[in-house]
């Protein structure tokens, strides 16, 4: 009897529950008006290959460990990954809230009287179980968990975004410091070649071959070479700084793995543009993270919205009663049933405030989403146009230092033969100092620009990428802390 009962009661909800529809806007992604084609010089000469890895194209063994001790214990992965897992919380959370909640129950009682004997002690036990159930009729529980499913693919998108600018940054990093690493090197040159020059104008002065104010000259030229070393040398150990940072490397094992000063910069670049603006929407990480977190806020205005209709819940509780008392048991089996129907009639507004703080939220999600697409648009341009500058400047500056080197060594030549000014020679090296730096100075920034333009173009991220779980300094579930 109380089978069919229930089942009669339950067969009616159930139909009701799962015929419930989802109120609020059904989430479409927007489409940007995005240009037809990049407005910056493309670069030339690239090769078409993945951005994924793209540091390994250099062939640097130093740059690939250090971006690979900076993936392994990097903070920002850290956190990012963290974000992760408590939005997948939330996610278990919503979905808890769709199945019915069941609470058990156990008890037993000895009770007598005192003051008679005349009634008997009894034994009261009882155990049973409660249970309720919300009904989703209206789609609040369904869009809550849209809304925490969306968040978790942003929050996925935000651990790449971190890891493709944690290894432009350490790459950034790198390059500065070798590019450093190589004025140094010119300007520890320079200063040994202006020192023998104030060396041999002291003895010419003394000798009254030459005039004071030469000595003079010679002296400030080499000063001031010597500020430029000792700011460069300070640059090279600030970057270092910086490196530690990144990496978590100790100082003594960074500066024992980037070794000395190398021949040249690393080889990074060459990769050749051929997607159009539309597809960054597809290519870069921050725009994925954005855009869902624009479905999280539509899905929100849903929830917001089923708020205002009235909640169904099926509430019930079984148990089973045993009663000893002087020797006779019975036997209890109660059980009740209780749909339970709320109407939120008076509230003094606060559902309507709840929706229109919704709508808002989803309005500042969408203007978020266009900021960030315009300004990923604006990075490749930018990264393009400035990447062009510095190939066009790095061939005129080995122009000029290739000119400034040859007037030095004519001017060398005339004043070594007497026919020259000291004047005349302290100048041409001056300048062929200058244009070294220079050249080093312009091949770092197109290697950085090429870093820049890598990022801009999502580094090779792809919707299907999968997020590392970090393997340190992290608490599981249960562990004491």
């Amino acid at each position: 009897m109380f089978n069919r009962r229930f089942c009669g009661l339950m067969t009616p909800l159930l139909a009701l529950a799962l015929a419930g529809c989802a109120v609020g806007p059904d989430y479409q992604a927007p489409q940007p008006a995005m240009p037809p084609g990049w407005q910056a010089t493309l670069p030339h000469a690239g090769k078409t290959q993945q951005l994924v890895a793209w540091w390994q194209q250099a062939g640097d063994r130093v740059l690939t460990q250090l971006i690979a001790a900076a993936e392994a214990d990097s903070p920002t992965l850290d956190q990012a990954w963290a974000n992760i897992e408590s939005a997948r919380a939330t996610l278990a959370t919503d979905s808890a809230a769709a199945w019915p909640q069941i609470n058990g129950n156990a008890s037993v009682t000895r009770a007598g009287d005192k003051r008679s004997d005349a009634v008997p002690a009894s034994t009261n036990r009882s155990v049973g179980a409660d249970a309720s159930w919300e009904l989703d009729l209206f789609g609040k529980i369904r869009r809550n968990k849209e809304a925490a499913t969306a968040r978790i693919t942003a929050r996925m998108a935000d651990w790449h975004d971190a890891r493709i600018s944690l290894a432009a940054e350490v790459a950034t990093d790198y390059v500065d410091y070798r590019a450093c690493q190589l004025q140094v090197d010119v300007y520890e040159r320079s200063v040994k070649s202006y020192q023998e020059t104030v060396r041999l104008t002291g003895v010419n002065a003394a000798a009254g071959l030459q005039p004071p104010s030469e000595l003079a000259q010679a002296r400030a030229n080499a000063a001031a070479v010597s500020i430029a070393l000792t700011s460069t040398r300070a640059s090279c150990d600030i970057t270092v700084k910086s490196l530690v940072r990144l990496t978590g490397m100790d100082e003594p094992q960074l500066r024992g793995l980037l070794g000395g000063t190398p021949d040249a910069l690393p080889a990074l670049g060459d990769v050749a543009v051929n997607s159009v603006p539309a597809q960054l929407l597809q290519q870069r990480p921050d725009l994925a993270a954005a855009e869902r977190e624009l479905a999280a806020a539509s899905a929100e205005i849903g929830a917001a919205q089923a708020a205002k209709y009235p909640d169904l819940t099926l509430s019930g509780s079984i148990s089973l009663s045993s009663l000893l008392q002087a020797g006779t048991r019975s036997t209890l089996l109660p059980w009740s049933i209780a749909p339970a129907l709320a109407v939120p009639l008076v509230d003094g507004g606060a559902n309507d405030a709840a929706e229109r703080a919704a709508i808002a939220r989803y309005n500042l999600a969408l203007a978020t989403w266009r900021g960030k697409v315009r300004s990923a648009v604006q990075e490749v341009e930018q990264a393009m146009v400035k990447l062009n500058s510095a190939a066009l400047q790095q061939s005129d500056y080995a122009i000029s230092v290739q000119g400034y080197q040859d007037y030095e060594d004519a001017a060398t030549t005339n004043n070594k033969a007497g026919l020259g000014s000291a004047l005349t020679l302290e100048l041409a090296r001056r300048d062929t100092l200058n244009a070294r730096v220079n050249l080093i100075g312009v091949q770092r920034d197109r290697i950085e620009d090429w870093i820049a333009l890598y990022k801009a173009l999502g580094g090779g991220w792809t919707a299907d990428s999968v997020a590392i779980a970090p393997t340190h300094n992290t608490v599981t579930p249960g562990a004491a802390l």
